[in-house]
């Protein structure tokens, strides 16, 4: 099940990070159709944010058909974002682990890192 974790001085709007991370465990594969999230009191008792933040988060969810809620039994991943076996997860993984590990060892702070993954990726048109 997926732990959410709230950063505070991000400027992103709460119930947008909790769509963020659902979104992205989907592409990573530690969500996968048929999963039930945390109910909205699970959620409150773990990171003490309004029931209505995680109400707000799931309804964005099931707008974008990922996730559907079953009336007393909570809600449930519908579909995945991840490629399946067209890649190999794991292997791009540590690759990409290997390179953070090697660009911190350069003296590349978080941020120098996030800055030059994402130039890249804008050079790159993704279509």
């Amino acid at each position: 099940m997926i732990e959410f974790r709230i950063d505070r001085r991000s400027g992103v709007a709460t119930y947008l990070q909790l769509v963020q991370q659902v979104e992205q465990a989907l592409r990573l594969g530690r969500l996968r159709p048929g999963d039930r999230l945390p109910t909205a009191k699970e959620v409150v008792s773990s990171i003490a944010i309004n029931p209505n933040t995680v109400l707000k988060a799931y309804r964005e969810l099931e707008r974008e058909g990922l996730v559907e809620a079953r009336r007393g039994l909570g809600t449930f991943v519908r579909r995945s974002l991840g490629h399946g076996d067209a890649v190999d997860g794991a292997v791009l993984r540590q690759k990409l682990e290997s390179w953070i590990r090697e660009s911190r060892a350069a003296g590349l702070e978080r941020e120098d890192i996030e800055a030059l993954v994402k130039s890249v990726l804008d050079e790159h048109h993704w279509t």
